[in-house]
């Protein structure tokens, strides 16, 4: 039996859902797109079998428990514009990271965080998880921010962790308790989470 079965979270404005085989044209676009990529730690997709490849993989880790990747939505339309990932899961511990990525096209409209927090009112909900940890590129002042609305505290600096493309850079550590989002969204409910907000 798969880990993660079939499900979606709503937003206002979004739907996060699976990634399927037809989603490979709108994922090359974004993950191919050198500006989208600057901060990310593997260089530009250059050809479109990456993106089949990475949804294969993707959905592997469905079944596996591996991670948890989503295709972010736009509830109106159905168009693909960007991914959001619960990975690196220690279960022992009840701790991950998370990751996301946002077409350019669609910068600037506060989906991000929308979608975030969605998912992670699903990790410290139905995921039981204690711990969402994130690692940015020092220069990210954008995602730093999504971050920090979302109520992550930065805690440390990892020096020269990533060696992308020729260029060696440093880690930002950012890090986000269950206490702190519940305190935060005044959810004093027993932990079922209510609608994202749009932040």
């Amino acid at each position: 039996m798969p880990v993660f079965e079939p499900f979606t979270l709503q937003t206002p404005r979004l739907t996060l859902r699976f990634l399927e085989p037809y989603d490979a044209d709108a994922l090359f676009a974004i993950y191919a797109d050198p500006q989208a990529m600057r901060y990310w730690s593997c260089a530009p997709w250059r050809e479109l079998g990456q993106a089949a490849s990475h949804i294969a993989t993707s959905r592997q880790h469905y079944d596996s428990g591996e991670s948890l990747r989503l295709a972010i939505t736009l509830a109106a339309t159905g168009e693909l514009i960007g991914t959001a990932t619960l990975y690196a899961f220690h279960r022992a511990n009840r701790r991950c990271e998370i990751g996301y990525m946002l077409s350019r096209s669609h910068w600037g409209q506060r989906y991000m965080p929308e979608a975030l927090a969605a998912l992670i009112d699903h990790g410290f909900g139905a995921l039981d998880l204690h711990r969402i940890e994130a690692d940015l590129h020092p220069a990210n002042d954008a995602s730093a921010t999504i971050l920090e609305r979302l109520h992550f505290r930065q805690e440390g600096r990892l020096r020269e962790r990533w060696f992308v493309d020729g260029e060696l850079s440093d880690s930002v550590i950012y890090g986000l308790l269950r206490s702190d989002w519940r305190a935060a969204r005044g959810n004093d409910n027993g932990g079922k989470p209510g609608p994202a907000p749009v932040v």
